[in-house]
């Protein structure tokens, strides 16, 4: 498996502008004078933190006393956001849930204390690419974000279905705001990540889903809400109320059409994902199921499955306790916020 690093020209063959890192004003320290710096990249897998963030904020107009208060930081690719969470400079973010467990493994003091969403990755062909199953797949090149993903555990599990191997594939690691591009300039003949980076080139209307999670795994667990031990020491109130708000986003985000599309506005937005908001709204709505929210539920089963699953992907060496890279007080004393935009 190789790096890959995408030309300027390829790159702005995309039609989704790649994030840029976006430091807010302030540190993470999450005081009451410091809002907490919540790191996530801009992808509808993370979609429950800005709408989270958003809520806290329109709450703290009318509230008095001590505000707790967060802000989303964007990021654009996994490997920066890890370096941040390991390196104090942020105190929580999505991360996606194997390379907590490796970096809790190996001593950095995170926990995971609740999901992010369900479903919502894809494996992504040209219109035009004579593939038409997963098996012709064979000796292609496919990016994935990150040996740590998710997503490559969905594609290794469908390798499996299909009695094939890795070796069948050219893997290539690559940041998901690169993929469509590449793919549109054929320098890949597919790639398998999350929303919205599946969506901006169906939409754009050169590439087609070979596979969606929502089909093949309907317990896809994938980013989870990570915060570091010193935060959950110092500041508990402030953890829940982040644990609670994103918890809330998820119930509000399922209830209605109109509350994704107040969520599309939101994350569409500069201080968000800055993106195009017909793609968020193409992911929201083909099909409505594509990515999920309502059902956060802190599984240890599902986790445990991910640990073994990347095991055997080589990512992660041996058995991994569940209590060494989770916190679940925060789940199980949660009261989902009442989401008010």
């Amino acid at each position: 498996m190789v790096a890959y690093a995408l030309t300027r020209r390829q790159f702005l063959l995309g039609s989704i502008a790649a994030a840029a890192p976006v430091v807010f004003p302030g540190c993470s320290g999450g005081t009451s004078k410091e809002p907490l710096l919540v790191g996530g990249l801009p992808v509808t897998c993370n979609l429950t933190l800005p709408v989270a963030c958003s809520a806290r904020a329109a709450a703290n107009k009318s509230a008095t006393g001590t505000l707790l208060e967060y802000q989303y930081s964007k990021y654009s690719g996994w490997p920066e956001i890890k370096e941040s969470l390991m390196a104090g400079r942020i105190q929580a973010a999505f991360m996606l849930a194997p390379l907590v467990m490796d970096l809790a493994n190996r001593g950095i003091p995170v926990r995971i204390v609740s999901l992010g969403h369900r479903s919502g990755a894809v494996i992504m062909v040209r219109t035009d690419s004579p593939v038409q199953s997963f098996r012709e797949l064979a000796g292609k090149r496919v990016a994935i974000p990150s040996r740590f993903a998710v997503d490559y555990l969905f594609l290794r599990k469908m390798l499996a279905r299909e009695n094939m191997t890795p070796d069948q594939l050219e893997i290539v690691e690559m940041p998901p705001p690169d993929m469509p591009a590449a793919l549109y300039a054929k320098a890949v003949d597919a790639y398998c990540t999350g929303e919205p980076f599946g969506a901006a080139a169906q939409s754009a209307g050169y590439a087609r889903p070979l596979r969606m999670t929502r089909d093949e795994w309907r317990n896809y667990i994938c980013c989870v809400l990570t915060v570091r031990q010193e935060l959950i020491a110092s500041n508990r109130p402030l953890v829940q109320d982040l644990v609670d708000h994103v918890l809330g986003a998820g119930v509000w985000l399922d209830a209605a059409p109109e509350h994704r599309e107040k969520a599309i506005t939101i994350a569409a937005g500069r201080d968000y994902f800055n993106q195009d908001p017909n793609i968020l709204r193409f992911v929201m709505q083909n099909p409505t199921d594509r990515v999920t929210y309502g059902d956060l539920r802190m599984i240890r089963d599902e986790f445990d499955e991910l640990m073994h699953l990347s095991i055997e992907a080589g990512t992660i060496q041996h058995p991994i306790a569940y209590e060494t890279y989770v916190d679940d007080s925060f789940a199980t004393n949660a009261r989902p916020a009442a989401i008010a935009l």
